[in-house]
C-alpha cells in the first residue's frame, strides 16, 4: 500500500479542527504528523479570558490530551518549532534538528500580536495577550501589583481588562478610537458598553493615542504617557492592538503572501496555496480572497473544506465567511454581524432604551438584512445571522423583524421551498457562541 505523508504545522484550534475533520474521512495509507510549538496539546484559546478572570482553570480549556493523538494513530511533536520547509525535497525541519518528510503540508501557524513601535515597549511588565504563558504572567502580575493599563479597547483588550479587574487590579483602558469596540459596535452600543464596564470599576481614556511607556530605575514600566501629556500609572501594561498572520515560515518557503505577509498566505477556495498545491493553509495565517480572518468560525469552516481535499474527495469549496462577534464577559451581552454601520443606500431599524440597557439596530439594503448590532438582549443574534447569511428578502416581514427574526426566516424559507431551519436553543444574556469568538491576539 502506498503511504501518503501529511504534516500539519500548528496544533492550535485551526490545526486540531482540520485533523478532527480529516480523521473520519481518512483514506488508507495516510500517515499524519503534527508539530506544535507550545509544550502542551491544543487548547481553547478563546477561553483564556475566563481563566484570567478566575472563572475557569487551565485544565478546563484543554481540547485533546496527548493520548488522543496516539489513539488516532497520529504522531504528535510538542515544543517543536518548525523553522524551515524544503519544498523541493518536501521536508520540514525543526529548530531542535527534528525532521519529517511530507507529501501534503498544512500550515496552521496562527497569528502573532501586533506590538506598536512605542518607546519603552521593551520594559519589564509590558506584554501582549496571546497564549497560556501570557495568561499565567498576567495572573502573577495581578498578585504582585495593583495598577494596570490595557492599550486597546477591542474585544480582547476588554476581556483582558475585565479579567485583571476581577483579580483586584485598578485598570484603565486606553483606546485610540472615540468609542469601545468600534469594529464590532456602533457609537450608541459602545457607549452602553463603556457605562456598564465603568460600573464594574474600569476606567477609560478614549480617543487617546499612546505616546510612550515610561520605566523606573529597575527597568520596569511605571506609567503610560498619552499624546495629550497625561501619564497613567501602571506596573503592568497589556497591549491588545490587533494581530498579524504568522507567515514568516511561509515567506521563507517562497509562498505568495498578501501585503508582504501581513495579510496571510494566499489560498484558493480549496485552501491550497496559490504557489504550491501541495501546501494548504487554514485559520489566521490564511488569506482567502484578500481576507485573513481572526475568528474561530472561519477557521473551522476552512478546516472542513481542507480536510475534504486532504482525504481525496475534492468536492468542497470555501466561499468565505459571514462572521459575528460576542464579548466573553459575564453579565455583558452584545452581538454584531455583517454591515451593522449602514450608510448610503441602507435603511436602519433601531430600538434604543438606555434606561433598560437595551439597544438593537438592524440594517437593510435592497429589502434584505445585511447587518445587526445588539446590546443587552442578544437572544435573537443567531437567527439574525442566519438571515444575513441567507440573504432572505424581508419586505413582507418587516414588522416582525425586530422581535421575531426566526419567524421571518421561516417565512422566507417556506416561500423558497427549502426545508425549514433548525432553531437552536435560545441564548441566555452574556452567553458566548464559541464558534464566533475572536481569537486572542
Amino acid at each position: 500500500m502506498t503511504t501518503t505523508r501529511l504534516v500539519i504545522i500548528g496544533n492550535g484550534m485551526a490545526g486540531l479542527r482540520t485533523l478532527e475533520e480529516l480523521l473520519p474521512l481518512r483514506p488508507p495509507g495516510l500517515s499524519v504528523t503534527v508539530f506544535g510549538a507550545e509544550d502542551r496539546p491544543a487548547y481553547n484559546r478563546i477561553q483564556l479570558s475566563p481563566v484570567l478572570a478566575g472563572e475557569m482553570d487551565l485544565d478546563e480549556v484543554a481540547l485533546r490530551p496527548a493520548s488522543w493523538y496516539a489513539e488516532q494513530g497520529v504522531t504528535l511533536h510538542l515544543d517543536q518549532t518548525v523553522v524551515e520547509v524544503d519544498r523541493q525535497h518536501r521536508e520540514v525541519r525543526c529548530a531542535s534538528g527534528l525532521r519529517a518528510g511530507y507529501d501534503r503540508l498544512v500550515l496552521a501557524t496562527g497569528s502573532l500580536p501586533f506590538m506598536p513601535p512605542l518607546p519603552g515597549r521593551e520594559l519589564a511588565g509590558v506584554m501582549a495577550y496571546r497564549d497560556v504563558a501570557d495568561t499565567q504572567a498576567m495572573i502573577a502580575a495581578a498578585q504582585a501589583y495593583r495598577q494596570a493599563v490595557v492599550i486597546g479597547g477591542g474585544l480582547l483588550g476588554l476581556e483582558a481588562a475585565c479579567g485583571l479587574a476581577r483579580r483586584g487590579m485598578a485598570v484603565t483602558v486606553v483606546h485610540l478610537a472615540p468609542w469601545l469596540m468600534e469594529r464590532q459596535l456602533d457609537r450608541p452600543a459602545g457607549a452602553l458598553l463603556a457605562a456598564a464596564l465603568g460600573r464594574r470599576g474600569l476606567h477609560f481614556a478614549l480617543g487617546a493615542p499612546t505616546e510612550a511607556l515610561l520605566g523606573d530605575a529597575a527597568g520596569r514600566v511605571r506609567a503610560v504617557r498619552l499624546k495629550d501629556g497625561r501619564e497613567l500609572p501602571a506596573s503592568l501594561v497589556v497591549v491588545a492592538a490587533g494581530i498579524r498572520p504568522r507567515t514568516e515560515l511561509a515567506q521563507a518557503m517562497g509562498l505568495q503572501c498578501d501585503h508582504g505577509g501581513r495579510g496571510g498566505v494566499r489560498v484558493t477556495d480549496t485552501l491550497q496555496s496559490v504557489t504550491d498545491p501541495r501546501v494548504y493553509a487554514v485559520g489566521e495565517c490564511a488569506s482567502h480572497r484578500g481576507t485573513a480572518y481572526g475568528l474561530v468560525a472561519p477557521a473551522y469552516e476552512q478546516a472542513r473544506v481542507c480536510a475534504n481535499h486532504l482525504a481525496g474527495l475534492g468536492v468542497a469549496r470555501y466561499p468565505g465567511s459571514q462572521t459575528s462577534t460576542q464579548l466573553k464577559v459575564s453579565g455583558i451581552a452584545l452581538f454584531s454581524a455583517g454591515d451593522f454601520m449602514g450608510g448610503e443606500g441602507c435603511e436602519e431599524i433601531v430600538l434604543d432604551d438606555p434606561a433598560a440597557g437595551v439597544y438593537r439596530k438592524l440594517v437593510l439594503r435592497e429589502g434584505r438584512l445585511v447587518g445587526a448590532c445588539l446590546y443587552g438582549d442578544t437572544q435573537d443574534g443567531p437567527d439574525l445571522l442566519r438571515l444575513i447569511r441567507a440573504g432572505t428578502p424581508v419586505t413582507t416581514g418587516r414588522d416582525a423583524l425586530m422581535f421575531d427574526p426566526a419567524g421571518v426566516l421561516a417565512a422566507g424559507t417556506e416561500a423558497s421551498g427549502a426545508p425549514p431551519p433548525t432553531r437552536p436553543a435560545r441564548l441566555a444574556a452574556g452567553t458566548a457562541l464559541d464558534a464566533h469568538q475572536a481569537l486572542p491576539a
